[in-house]
């Protein structure tokens, strides 16, 4: 029986090199001379420290980060900013996580849709994917195509397609 996996994954070598190249750039810019810019990458969190003098400079920053990111093949919306940035002394702080693997919810948003599609094909959640599971492989391919229109927020990836 034809299945295949949607997951959300984040290659860490890849957002690692997305973050070394944000932070040789940012040095190279007129705009950040002689500006205290620190971006700090916890590998094991996935988790992104930012330190900056000001807050036009952390909406540059970002800016710089998430087209870096996608050219190293980051969804843009791997980035959480969902927590606000905040003043340490002369500093402006923001911690910025990257979401890497399916959440529960996330994983039960996408097999109601998946259900509500009308297609005829299974979907069940295993750890952090989903394996849909149909007769047909069009049936898969369609769910592929019906997913990336359902604007969840969250990056989606398909793989271990199987015939």
């Amino acid at each position: 029986m034809p299945s295949f996996d949607m997951v959300s994954k984040v290659d860490a070598q890849a957002l690692d090199n997305a973050v070394n190249v944000t932070l040789k750039e940012i040095t190279n810019r007129f705009d950040f001379k002689g500006s205290h810019v620190v971006i700090d990458l916890n590998k094991k969190e996935f988790k992104i420290s930012i330190e900056v003098e000001d807050d036009m400079k952390l909406r540059q920053l970002m800016d710089v980060l998430i087209s870096r990111a996608h050219k190293q093949g980051i969804a843009p919306e791997a980035f959480d900013q969902s927590k606000s940035p905040f003043q340490s002394g002369k500093l402006l702080k923001q911690e910025v996580s990257v979401r890497n693997g399916l959440r529960q919810e996330d994983a039960k948003k996408i097999v109601k849709q998946i259900k509500e599609s009308g297609l005829k094909v299974q979907a069940s959640i295993q750890d952090d994917l989903v394996r849909v599971t149909g007769k047909k492989i069009d049936d898969l391919q369609e769910v592929i195509q019906a997913s990336k229109g359902w604007g969840l927020g969250i990056p989606l990836q398909y793989e271990n397609m199987r015939s």
